[in-house]
């Protein structure tokens, strides 16, 4: 399932129904899973949410983008165990194939990814959420957790992986093997989410975007976000002098970009940079 296309800096929200809706909304890209209850991904959803990372990162209008499930119960519950039930074990490879491919994509980006842990954040839900670059939690809303282990499977999303390079490589082992969901608390504890905000959903959605707003234009230079997370991403894959090699290449892109000259200006002359994101 693809999303369509929509005119240029056009206000955007796919028909209802979509298993992914998109909308863009003062720069910022809003990814909502729509399967309710629980947002539960099947292969449809995960192409859906392929289409629309590629559909935010060639959007010229995005400068960051923020995920989240519909609703205020779940942000995901991960895989749809029923789906799996009645699909080849050749069929689950490509699945888990395709759903890695997609994660890669979110973290590849040259663009800041925030993922709104809205409730529940639970087995492939939460292999989303950590390949976002920024998690914020509402508080009370939910719990957190790989309990993959229960069902006789590891965390196939990536979740050995990131939770291992997000974690002292203990804990990481220890919260899978035991299969337990933690507070959100317990969870920023970790590091493993960044912010918990207080409110309503409406009032903790609101500063969700504001927190997102923060880095569009002509707030910050939104490419010199994008490109400081894409160094830190793909540099962490890398020896550490090819990680400085790029950092330079990335480096040369953004002196050649009118926020640095925008931004560089601005400090000489002691004045406030308006950027572009250009």
């Amino acid at each position: 399932m693809t999303t369509e296309v929509m005119p240029k800096n056009e206000q955007s929200t796919n028909q209802p129904g979509s298993l992914v809706e998109f909308r863009v909304e003062d720069g910022v890209a809003i990814l909502e899973m729509n399967n309710l209850p629980a947002n539960t991904y099947s292969f449809d959803m995960m192409q859906a949410l392929d289409s629309a990372i590629l559909k935010a990162r060639f959007d010229d209008s995005v400068h960051v983008i923020v995920l989240r499930g519909k609703g205020d119960k779940f942000f995901s519950a991960g895989a749809d165990i029923r789906m799996l039930q009645t699909v080849t074990p050749r069929f689950k490879y490509f699945f888990c194939l395709h759903a890695n491919e997609t994660m890669t994509r979110f973290e590849q980006t040259p663009k800041l990814v925030i993922a709104a842990l809205n409730g529940h954040t639970v087995g492939g839900g939460l292999e989303i959420a950590m390949a976002a670059d920024i998690r914020i939690a509402r508080k009370d809303a939910g719990r957190l957790g790989l309990p993959e282990v229960g069902l006789g499977v590891l965390p196939g999303t990536g979740g050995t992986q990131r939770m291992a390079r997000a974690l002292p490589k203990s804990k990481a082992i220890e919260l899978m093997v035991e299969g337990k969901n933690i507070s959100f608390e317990e969870a920023r504890d970790f590091n493993l989410v960044n912010y918990i905000y207080e409110g309503t959903p409406t009032e903790w959605w609101d500063q969700v975007m504001d927190y997102a707003r923060q880095f569009c234009p002509p707030n910050k230079a939104s490419k010199a976000v994008g490109l400081i997370k894409r160094s830190v991403q793909s540099g962490a894959e890398m020896s550490f002098q090819e990680s400085l090699s790029l950092e330079r290449e990335l480096q040369q892109q953004l002196f050649q970009s009118d926020d640095a000259k925008i931004g560089l200006n601005a400090y000489v002359n002691k004045s406030v940079a308006n950027f572009t994101g250009k």
